[in-house]
């Protein structure tokens, strides 16, 4: 799916400075950040619910 991105001109230079060094396209990088970024609120979400789990395990043995 095509999509515009349109960054701060800061950005878009520090976006271009590590693409050219580390020889990958800015359209990978932004890609690859994008992923990071969500993997990392799942892991948040799955670790709440764990932990929720686990302080609340007698509340939900008894509602069961």
């Amino acid at each position: 799916m095509a999509m515009t991105l349109r960054l701060p001109d800061d950005l878009d230079a520090k976006l271009t400075e590590r693409a050219r060094r580390e020889r990958r396209s800015k359209q990978e990088l932004a890609i690859e950040a994008i992923r990071d970024a969500q993997n990392r609120a799942e892991l948040k979400v799955d670790d709440v619910l764990a932990e929720l789990m686990d302080s609340d395990a007698e509340i939900l043995d008894y509602l069961k």
